[in-house]
């Protein structure tokens, strides 16, 4: 019997572990960190206030789980989320438009998090991470389109950045710390995005121009005309 009873709490405990984390995402986002206690975020969960302190440590091990999930979130479920386009240069702009709308959906969290790790170290130094699993992500899927894989490394490594940056720049930077127009900012994106596309259709990449990794590599001229 008793060991039933032990072996059912082992099972519930990543469903607890998942409803403790939604819940404190939209409490965090809502009312944000310090205002939000361990009580309501139980509440919400509809858990017992001790499973936060036994699986995370108390609400800063909260926040950071929420982090850790939403980094491995953006490796694993990419394509899941978003199917890749028919060509590299259509899956370029779609992931572009994509990340826009999920930043200016999580503005919320992002104001809760990025003031905090001014001050925090260790959650800056968790929040970093984030743009690289990111670009990892989408080098990896570039990688699937014939013309991904024909770009020499440098330069698949800076599309790929350039991806993960901008979604940030305008979908959260522009619109909600500066104020500016949210349409206005994709439509900048945008704007950005097809000069880069048109570029990487112009000019594809050849044996003569690859470099080899001691040597930076350079996008197409066309992309600055």
């Amino acid at each position: 019997m008793a060991d039933g009873i032990i072996r059912d709490r082992r099972q519930n405990r990543p469903a607890r572990e998942q409803a403790l984390v939604l819940a404190a995402s939209r409490l965090f986002a809502s009312s944000g960190f310090e205002a939000t206690t361990t009580r309501e975020i139980a509440l919400e969960a509809g858990c017992a206030e001790g499973l936060i302190h036994r699986y995370f440590g108390g609400k800063y091990g909260l926040l950071l789980a929420i982090i850790d999930r939403r980094t491995a979130e953006e490796f694993h479920d990419l394509d899941r989320r978003l199917p890749p386009a028919d060509t590299l240069e259509d899956d370029i702009l779609q992931m572009i438009e994509f990340d826009i709308d999920r930043m200016w959906n999580d503005r919320e969290f992002l104001r809760v998090v990025i003031p905090r790790a001014f001050f925090d170290r260790h959650l800056a130094l968790l929040l970093s991470s984030v743009p690289s699993h990111r670009t990892a992500a989408i080098r990896q899927r570039l990688r699937k389109f014939e013309a991904g894989r024909g770009l020499p490394e440098p330069e698949l490594e800076s599309v790929a950045t350039f991806i993960a940056v901008v979604g940030f720049m305008f979908g959260f930077m522009r619109p909600v710390s500066l104020g500016h127009d949210l349409q206005d900012s994709r439509q900048m994106a945008k704007n950005i995005a097809t000069i880069l596309v048109r570029g990487l259709s112009d000019n594809p990449p050849s044996a003569a121009t690859e470099r080899s990794p001691a040597q930076p590599g350079r996008l197409p001229a066309a992309l600055f005309s």
